[in-house]
Formats: structure tokens, sequence, C-alpha cells
């Protein structure tokens, strides 16, 4: 079954381009690393709700904008291990992939505010392949 990695994260709206930019060439990897699908999703019609809701989830502010995001992955053993080389990189930039090194695609986000996890699905609804 497939395994879903989901992100939230605040962008200054104002960096919607840089941002698009650094997604496209970023997120190649995860699809290198057996990725099925990955997903952007630029904040449309995101309210604010009484006790909780994304944007104080990521402590967006005025001028930021909240990005929904996902990362399909065939299963949770091709997850991890695409995850897993991730982490590599991230512990030793100097060894990473060219896409995700800092100087080379600066994130235009604060990534402290990111917030992220693996989900396994429990249902799914679609069109049924009758082929």
């Amino acid at each position: 079954m497939s395994y879903i990695d989901g992100f939230v994260i605040a962008v200054p709206s104002a960096k919607k381009q840089q941002f698009i930019e650094h997604a496209q060439l970023g997120d190649s990897i995860f699809t290198d690393l057996g990725a099925t699908r990955v997903i952007e999703c630029w904040g449309d019609d995101v309210h604010d709700g009484k006790v909780t809701d994304f944007r104080k989830a990521v402590q967006a502010k005025d001028d930021e904008t909240v990005v929904f995001s996902w990362i399909e992955w065939p299963d949770k053993q091709t997850r991890d291990a695409g995850m897993k080389k991730m982490n590599e990189w991230i512990e030793d930039p100097e060894k990473a992939d060219p896409r995700m090194h800092p100087e080379k695609n600066p994130a235009p986000f604060d990534g402290q505010r990111l917030i992220y996890g693996g989900f396994a699905p429990i249902v799914e609804l679609g069109p049924v392949d009758t082929n």
C-alpha cells in the first residue's frame, strides 16, 4: 500500500515564484528516490479557526501564505529508504545532491516552522479501474 508524507509551511507571499522554483528543483529529488508524485499547493481558501488552523500551526504572519504539500510513495519501505538518504544529505551537505544544497537552492521560508509527518492511508476513494 502507498505511503504519504505531508507538509505544511508558511511562505512569504512575495516569494511565491521563488518557492515554485525551489520546489521544482528540490522536489525532483524525491521522485528520483522513488516517490510516485509530489504535490505543492499554494493556500487559496485558508480560514482562521477558533481554536486552531493551518495558519496557527505554522505561525503564519499576515504577509505569508500557507503551503500544503504531500509526497506519495509506492510503499513505506521505499519512503524510509528515500528519507534515510535525504537525512544523510542534511547531516553532510557537502555530499548532498546539488538540488538540495542550501547555497544552490536556498529555501524561501523559515524551515523551523515546517510541520511534517508520515501517514499510512486507511481510506482511499477514487475512480475504479475496470480494465
